[in-house]
């Protein structure tokens, strides 16, 4: 495992870009490595041959059918160097077999996994958990959305905003216990075109409980006072997922 645990300081020439985490026995952990995924949807797709393509090549991406839309089929990818969408995916999407698909850009949404700072086991929580949820065949359904947050949230107090992403935390730890869904939460600075903070991702058996889980965090204080945006909104069942290898490496 590739560990960095160099000290985070204000000195510009000392910064250190690692996620953190804390391990069992309480001391400071650190790794320097993150998937990046990337949502895009199409419409007018040769379903057959995109996926005969993924197969080829063992793509890192799930694909969705489009339950508002017949015609359409939502792509996530995930890396964990950004280059494999633009040196694998993007050149399957470009094929000429393929012209006749119409790119949804609204709907595109980019964004890192991150630590929030107690996780022992990075390397899980940042690459394979992820990975392995939307690989999942036993969760097919899926919500995915961005969200941009108000700055006004980042002028609370620091108890402020650890108590209301507690709340937060908390609807979700509970629908995930209960087995009804999971979730994938990806950082999205500067790396989206409409300044999305964050994009979720609603993974589960059924798609009723994930839209009670939405509905559940709109009575949030974060969301009630402090999301400025949410959406576009996906809503999918997955009809191609690759079979996910604990044990493989992620490119």
């Amino acid at each position: 495992m590739n560990d960095k645990k160099t000290e985070t300081t204000d000195n510009v020439g000392n910064i250190d870009l690692s996620e953190k985490g804390r391990s069992a026995e309480g001391k400071p952990v650190a790794l320097d490595r993150r998937l990046f995924m990337q949502f895009m949807v199409y419409r007018n797709v040769n379903i057959d041959l995109l996926v005969e393509q993924f197969e080829n090549i063992s793509a890192q991406a799930v694909i969705y059918q489009d339950l508002s839309d017949s015609k359409s089929i939502g792509i996530m990818v995930y890396c964990e160097n950004p280059s494999y969408i633009v040196d694998q995916i993007q050149p399957i999407l470009n094929r000429t077999e393929l012209a006749e698909m119409e790119y949804r850009e609204e709907f595109t949404m980019v964004g890192r996994t991150y630590s929030i700072g107690y996780e022992a086991d990075l390397e899980d929580v940042l690459i394979s958990r992820p990975a392995r949820r939307i690989c999942d065949k036993a969760t097919p359904w899926a919500v995915y959305y961005p969200v941009r947050r108000s700055g006004s949230f980042e002028r609370q107090p620091r108890e402020e905003q650890r108590k209301m992403l507690m709340e937060h935390g908390g609807i979700g730890h509970a629908y995930g216990k209960a087995g009804f869904a999971t979730d994938i939460r990806l950082a999205g600075h500067g790396l989206n075109k409409d300044d999305n903070d964050f994009i979720i991702g609603l993974l589960g058996q059924e798609l009723f409980p994930l839209s009670a889980l939405v509905q559940h965090m709109r009575r949030t204080r974060q969301t009630s006072e402090f999301i400025e945006k949410m959406g576009p909104f996906f809503v999918g069942r997955a009809l191609w997922q690759p079979d996910f290898d604990e044990n493989a490496t992620l490119i």
